[in-house]
């Protein structure tokens, strides 16, 4: 499921128009039979006006991984603030994983991004820093306030943040990663999350769940 809106990581619409059409070119074609002219010529524009926004492919590939690992993070977390009491906030951080990280195009992308990374390992550290570690950083930021509250107990919210994060998409994220079964239902997504939020909460939780 891809975001209906896409935050923009700047106010040029055109590298944006740019980021926009060499992911669909990226994805469709792998990066290494993408060509920065199928780019331009899908662009309607020439491969000069292209490289004035982005020096090479190498480059073009690495804003597509930013720009994702921004989307992510907004449609994980946007729908929470400090006012959501804890165990709603837990369901809908968990809900927008799974939504998420195991949409088609999230699969494709990470799929994408893990092939390149033998090639790179600069693109794979970029992505882990920027999507996964800042999501986990994140979530911790909330444990460790909840923590603080009394109504977790948690000596390491950084662990305690992965665990929840496995919890939410363990049962079918590596059949997803395979291609084996389609996208889950709004209704299985919902059941996956409140079965992580129960299983997190008799772990960390110091009210009787």
């Amino acid at each position: 499921m891809q975001q209906s809106t896409r935050p923009r990581l700047d106010r040029d619409a055109r590298r944006e128009a740019i980021l926009d059409v060499a992911q669909d070119v990226f994805l469709d074609e792998g990066f290494a039979a993408a060509s920065m002219s199928t780019i331009a010529a899908r662009l309607g524009g020439s491969k000069g006006t292209l490289y004035n926004y982005f020096k090479s492919k190498d480059e073009l590939f690495e804003a597509f991984v930013q720009r994702r690992c921004v989307w992510h993070q907004e449609a994980i977390f946007g729908g929470v603030s400090d006012e959501t009491a804890m165990r709603e906030a837990l369901t809908t951080f968990a809900e927008a994983y799974i939504k998420t990280t195991l949409s088609d195009v999230s699969l494709r992308s990470l799929r994408l991004i893990i092939a390149e990374a033998e090639r790179s390992p600069e693109i794979g550290r970029m992505f882990f820093e920027n999507g996964p570690r800042r999501g986990i950083a994140r979530l911790a930021g909330y444990m460790t306030r909840w923590t603080e509250q009394g109504l977790l107990d948690i000596d390491d919210p950084e662990a305690a943040a992965q665990f929840f994060m496995g919890l939410t998409k363990g049962r079918f994220h590596m059949a997803r990663l395979c291609n084996i079964i389609p996208e889950l239902t709004d209704e299985q997504a919902a059941e996956e999350a409140a079965r992580a939020v129960r299983t997190f909460l008799r772990a960390y939780g110091t009210e009787r769940v």
